[in-house]
């Protein structure tokens, strides 16, 4: 834990009791005293308080920002508004992932928002491909503080701090202002299926941010959320966690992200090899897999068909909205249609399950 990297609000998850584990190179609360299905609960029924400062923050700026990133993105970085983010992906030559991530276009600027454990690798690719447009890309991942406040109370407790419009923020949309008298960029997004906020602000004023919100959302049910928390909730609207549902021996297609894969139009990275995919057609789709008996579908679990093992989980939890185990799956692309009946192998039992697309959870906040 030593070498491990802080984030700016090291501090505050000592001080919480939270307890730290090695995450992408950085020291990250996976839980606080009150437990995993208790911040699970809170952000779904009031809100609870993220720490996601090891992000990666790329800005990107020059006349031809935005053909740089349509020639490295999947999706049409064309069509994003200022005050806009767009989920998207980078992708290599032959087709496979190396991340996914978040494009905001501001005012004069883009910011690449990547995962923590491919900063490096993503940082180094998007360069290297600079150089053939009149573009400039600087890392300015260690001086954001990034808190994603989630939850369906995340609007009335933020909404006291700040003299921003929140209702005219809509999804996936942002804007620029104070919290708490600090500077932020205000964007609702998140990754827990819930309506909510993630606040960028300088890395020094992250702590007071999080004291602000801690403050005023007291009496709202908020409380301190860690890393198991976000899983269990990712997991239940059926987000991919880069590492364990993408990677870079599978191509979009075969992950769930053809709705953002815009093989029709501009040229990109990778897109050759996509368009001779979806020719061949895909081996492999990932898939939801909800269990009809009691399992917890752990990732690397055999899936089988026919006693036959056709694929394996990427991500599984013993849901807690739902109380069954719910799970994605990477099966043979035959098997992924919904409704198929499969099987996880949990220690030679073979639980049965079927399969469905994502959410499994369907009573969130979230404002599309």
């Amino acid at each position: 834990m030593t070498d491990l990297k802080k984030t700016p609000l090291d501090a505050r998850h000592r001080a919480l009791d939270g307890k730290m584990v090695p995450f992408a190179g950085y020291a990250m609360p996976v839980q606080y005293p009150a437990g995993i299905t208790a911040e699970h609960r809170a952000v779904r029924e009031a809100a609870g308080l993220f720490d996601v400062s090891h992000m990666g923050e790329f800005e990107v700026t020059g006349s031809q920002a935005m053909e740089l990133i349509q020639y490295l993105t999947v999706n049409d970085a064309a069509s994003i508004e200022v005050g806009q983010a767009q989920y998207s992906a980078l992708c290599r030559e032959d087709g496979g992932i190396l991340d996914d991530l978040i494009v905001y276009r501001r005012a004069d600027s883009y910011l690449l928002v990547v995962n923590a454990s491919n900063r490096a690798k993503d940082l180094s690719w998007v360069l290297d491909h600079a150089g053939q447009f009149d573009a400039v890309v600087v890392d300015r991942s260690d001086e954001f503080g990034l808190l994603a406040l989630q939850g369906p109370r995340a609007s009335s407790i933020l909404s006291g701090l700040t003299d921003l419009d929140l209702d005219a923020i809509g999804y996936y949309r942002f804007a620029e202002g104070q919290v708490a008298g600090v500077q932020a960029i205000v964007s609702r997004t998140g990754y827990t299926g819930e309506d909510g906020f993630e606040l960028y602000v300088p890395a020094g004023d992250a702590p007071g941010l999080w004291d602000a919100l801690m403050v005023a959302g007291e009496g709202a049910g908020l409380i301190p959320a860690g890393l198991g928390a976000r899983d269990s909730l990712r997991l239940e609207v059926g987000y991919a966690l880069y590492g364990n549902d993408l990677d870079e021996e599978h191509t979009p297609l075969e992950s769930a992200l053809a709705w953002i894969t815009k093989l029709d139009g501009d040229d990109f990275v990778g897109k050759e090899a996509l368009l001779r995919q979806r020719e061949a057609g895909v081996p492999t789709r990932l898939t939801g897999l909800r269990l009809t008996a009691r399992g917890f579908p752990r990732p690397g679990y055999p899936v089988v068909w026919n006693d036959e093992e056709v694929g394996s989980v990427t991500s599984g939890v013993l849901s807690p909205s739902l109380g069954e185990g719910v799970a994605l799956v990477r099966v043979r692309a035959d098997l992924a249609k919904a409704g198929t009946e499969l099987y996880v192998r949990i220690r030679d039992r073979d639980i049965p399950g079927v399969t469905q697309r994502p959410p499994f959870y369907t009573e969130g906040s979230v404002r599309r």
